[in-house]
């Protein structure tokens, strides 16, 4: 735990601007919304998938 907090503590503006160069590098401009685009369906999957997980629970304990 100790050790995350200092590691996210060293993070700044500078070493986020160096990340978002290399992924811009690699990855290409055209390729990140379809990257992000992805991720996104990938989360709102995830929600749907938890909310029917929780609908039966509650409808036992009623």
């Amino acid at each position: 735990m100790m050790l995350s907090s200092i590691f996210l503590g060293m993070i700044g503006p500078w070493q986020i601007a160096l990340i978002v160069v290399i992924v811009l590098l690699l990855f290409g401009g055209k390729k990140i919304p379809e990257l992000m685009r992805g991720l996104g369906s990938g989360i709102k999957e995830f929600k749907d998938a938890s909310k029917e997980d929780e609908d039966p629970k509650i409808d036992e304990k009623k």
